[in-house]
């Protein structure tokens, strides 16, 4: 499940609203044990998936750097080369 949350640091364009809510429903679910919570449990885990994320969005926005942002796109093709190596075409 963790494989799934990504860096969202120091990107251009910066990470979205739905990447930050991935993320925290990712870890939200790690933490769990949850791919979908029981009734009875909904209400605790949609409100920990929201204040993940709210921690997150503090989080990133007050993180400081001087390296220059990346770029996703570049990023991406780095990955899948990466893959492409380990596991072979």
């Amino acid at each position: 499940m963790c494989r799934n949350i990504k860096t969202l640091f120091n990107f251009e364009p910066p990470a979205t609203e739905d990447e930050i809510h991935a993320s925290a429903l990712q870890f939200v679910r790690k933490l769990s044990g949850f791919n979908k919570p029981s009734q009875v449990n909904e209400a605790a885990f949609e409100r920990a998936v929201a204040e993940v994320s709210e921690a997150a969005r503090k989080l990133l926005t007050s993180l400081h750097t001087h390296a220059p942002a990346r770029d996703r796109d570049v990023e991406a093709e780095k990955a899948k080369e990466r893959s492409r190596l380990r596991f072979g075409s």
